[in-house]
């Protein structure tokens, strides 16, 4: 299709393409979209009629094939929709900025405190671009009118503001990335476990010998005496005794625990609007914990690392000390969770931390 298509040119989209889109950030889609609308019409408005020097062409040339490439990166259909909507946001930065260039003193005037609130939240204290910002609006004012030195410092902070704001939400892309794939392993791990333990539930049974009888998750038999030939070892009644169910109960059980805790948890992710499921990462990364923290809990209970506690009564009770082990998985997620909130802190915006720490800060005096 042609830059310059209108929507009337366009095949309407199927309900398929609609649902494809919503489940892809569409309100962050349509939200840039409006944005790179509203810069065309200004680039439009400012380039209409007027004799433009060569070097002002070649920026509104550049600003206007800019909005064509974010507007071409929204239309994309295939990758990652976050990635897309990334490109389309940087694009559109860069023409904005170069629409800053064109403007007239004045009219930079007019959008300076926007400009120095965007470099106040994505650059440091310790920033000097900041700090010169900080400067030029305050003498502005004071009645005193902004120049062409003043504007080029407003444009070079703004413009690694930019690149900050960037970096903070790729940051945050790489982290929900990583998490999501240690969820996946951890969920391989969990069900080699549990097709383990149901293909061979007497390797390493999840049993107890109290005084009445073998005990397992899912099957018990009372203790019988033993004739002077028979040298059975308890590991061989305990292998016996084993319910092929025994691993994929426990695991189960875990899993809904972990599940419980991931609701619960949830109170404290304030999140933040990237393209980026944090909050949905965090929660999966807490079932395949839960399940494993579960079957590695009765271990050690059942390997007497618990003192008292190495001798359960009854299927009832393996099964809630389960329920209690895969909520436990809370203790090791909840650094997780804390690292998520800070990683989401950075990118700014409201829910953000007001002052942030300087990337570089500054060596200590040695006097």
């Amino acid at each position: 299709m042609p830059p310059n298509a209108t929507p009337a040119d366009q095949p309407p989209p199927s309900a398929r393409e609609l649902r494809r889109r919503e489940r892809a950030q569409w309100e962050l889609r349509e939200a840039i979209r409006s944005r790179i609308i509203e810069l065309e019409a200004l680039l439009a408005a400012k380039t209409m009629g007027r004799e433009l020097s060569q070097a002002h062409r070649v920026m509104a040339d550049q600003a206007f094939a800019s909005l064509a490439e974010a507007k071409d990166a929204l239309r994309h259909k295939h990758g990652r929709p976050a990635a897309h909507i990334a490109v389309a946001q940087t694009q559109m930065d860069v023409a904005n900025i170069l629409l800053l260039r064109l403007s007239e003193l004045h009219e930079v005037e007019v959008q300076l405190p926007g400009i120095a609130a965007f470099v106040k939240e994505h650059l440091p204290l310790g920033d000097e671009r900041r700090t010169h910002v900080d400067e030029i609006l305050l003498s502005v004012r004071s009645g005193t009118p902004l120049d062409e030195g003043q504007r080029e410092v407003l444009l070079d902070a703004s413009t690694v503001a930019h690149q900050v704001h960037l970096k903070e939400k790729l940051r945050v892309r790489n982290f929900a990335q990583i998490v999501f794939g240690v969820a996946g392993v951890l969920a391989v791990i969990a069900g080699l476990i549990a097709v383990a333990g149901a293909s061979s539930p007497g390797t390493v049974p999840l049993c107890f010998n109290p005084a009445t009888g073998i005990i397992c998750a899912t099957a018990s038999a009372p203790l019988t005496p033993q004739s002077p030939g028979n040298t059975q070892s308890l590991d061989q009644m305990y292998a016996a005794v084993a319910s092929q169910w025994d691993y994929p109960v426990v695991e189960l059980v875990g899993l809904v625990a972990a599940a419980v805790a991931a609701a619960a948890s949830l109170r404290r992710i304030r999140g933040a609007s990237t393209p980026y499921n944090v909050p949905v990462a965090l929660a999966l990364l807490k079932l395949p914990t839960g399940a494993l923290t579960a079957v590695l809990g009765l271990l050690l209970m059942r390997g007497q690392f618990v003192p008292g506690l190495s001798a359960l009564d009854s299927s009832a009770q393996i099964v809630a000390w389960a329920v209690i082990f895969g909520y436990a998985q809370q203790l090791f997620t909840r650094f997780v969770d804390n690292q998520a909130q800070l990683v989401l802190n950075s990118v700014g915006g409201p829910t953000a931390n007001p002052g942030k720490p300087p990337h570089n800060p500054p060596a200590p005096n040695p006097d």
